[in-house]
């Protein structure tokens, strides 16, 4: 057996998120973490030592990983206005980069972001859309390959969740930290609906709407409403309120020539998904999680241990998934789905979004660069 590359990591933010990475990545044998970056260095030391990573160096300079010849990818779990120069940087550096979602909060670094990676095709970028590896999406997005709905025309997927902004998460209020609500979490039902179409048609134009905050002190708009217009006639639509929730809301609607789905993350199993396919039973719904009733109707269900995307807890996400997958690119030297350049369409629906928003009128995909500088501003200025 040809033995892994070693993966040499030089780690940014030891928070919530960044502390659950950096569990999945100690349990990788092939996987070393040479340096955590954190501004408060004392806290990163106690992270590190609480998972057994006492060999693991702590800085709160960001050069010093990029300067690092052992260094070869750097994983960037920071407040979302630090990950656009801090993965530019690492790329002019000739490092791989894992980094969280959204991946920029301006365009002009969005661009800088795709035009690195289209030039040093040789390193491995990711963008965490973690959505993508929840084995109900995996079947959603190979369904609609398969034709199991026919020509898909109508989809809805929805993300309605209060992020949590208690003690060091206050930054998610600010703008100039967060950028726009599209990127803080909204993105997950785009990402989610641009794959499961992607075999089928391309998004071609967005009209969006926003909200300011309702409940809590958000500065940019956190209340979202897109329509995506699909290069085959199909529409999508996307409900979006970080602000706000009554739970976690992903609801998922999909309707096509031949079947369609449903999929609310608020009722439980085995009624959480329902799908109907004129191959299968006629155009009768069926509860494919439940198993007792599936097989006495002669319907094969899905297997036991199918998740769904029910929480915003990122304990309860594929975070290993995610983790394991990036190292294999690394290693394998494929490229990701989820690369700043293969995933750079979800971000340009977001900053198509943002200009329609600030404009009041539907936007042309791809993105007018000319205009796109709107992208960064409030509906209101």
């Amino acid at each position: 057996m040809t033995e892994k590359k070693k993966v040499n990591v030089g780690f940014v933010g030891a928070g919530w998120m960044g502390t659950e990475q950096l569990r999945h990545l100690a349990e990788h044998e092939d996987v070393r973490i040479v340096t955590l970056c954190n501004r408060d260095v004392q806290r990163g030391r106690e992270v590190l030592d609480g998972l057994g990573l006492t060999e693991t160096g702590v800085t709160s300079n960001f050069d010093d990983l990029i300067r690092d010849a052992s260094i070869d990818t750097i994983w960037l779990v920071t407040p979302n206005a630090y990950h656009g120069r801090q993965s530019i940087a690492a790329l002019e550096a000739n490092k791989h980069v894992f980094c969280e979602k959204p991946a920029s909060t301006t365009f002009a670094d969005h661009l800088k972001q795709v035009e690195l990676a289209k030039a040093k095709p040789h390193l491995r970028t990711f963008v965490d859309y973690i959505l993508y590896f929840d084995t109900f999406e995996q079947r959603v997005r190979n369904m609609v390959a398969d034709g199991a709905f026919g020509t898909v025309t109508q989809i809805q997927v929805n993300y309605r969740h209060a992020v949590n902004i208690t003690g060091n998460k206050i930054w998610k209020l600010k703008r100039d930290m967060m950028g726009d609500a599209i990127g803080m979490g909204i993105n997950h039902a785009v990402s989610v609906m641009l794959f499961a179409m992607a075999s089928q048609a391309k998004p071609m134009k967005v009209y969006a709407t926003s909200m300011p905050a309702q409940v809590r002190p958000f500065e940019p708009n956190p209340i979202w409403n897109l329509h995506i217009t699909f290069d085959n006639g199909a529409c999508g639509l996307v409900f979006g309120d970080i602000d706000s929730g009554n739970g976690y809301d992903a609801y998922h609607n999909i309707k096509g020539t031949g079947g369609g789905l449903i999929f609310d993350s608020q009722l439980d199993q085995p009624q959480k998904v329902r799908v109907w396919n004129h191959k299968v039973n006629s155009q009768k719904w069926w509860y494919p999680l439940d198993a007792e009733r599936c097989l006495a109707n002669g319907i094969e269900p899905w297997p036991s241990d199918t998740t769904t995307p029910d929480s915003g807890d990122v304990i309860e996400h594929q975070t290993g998934e995610a983790v394991a997958h990036f190292i294999e690119s690394i290693q394998s030297g494929k490229p990701s789905p989820l690369g700043f350049d293969t995933s750079a369409i979800v971000a340009e629906v977001g900053w198509a979004a943002q200009v329609s928003a600030a404009t009041g009128q539907p936007v042309d995909l791809p993105l007018d660069q000319q205009i796109a500088h709107r992208a960064n501003r409030s509906p209101h200025e």
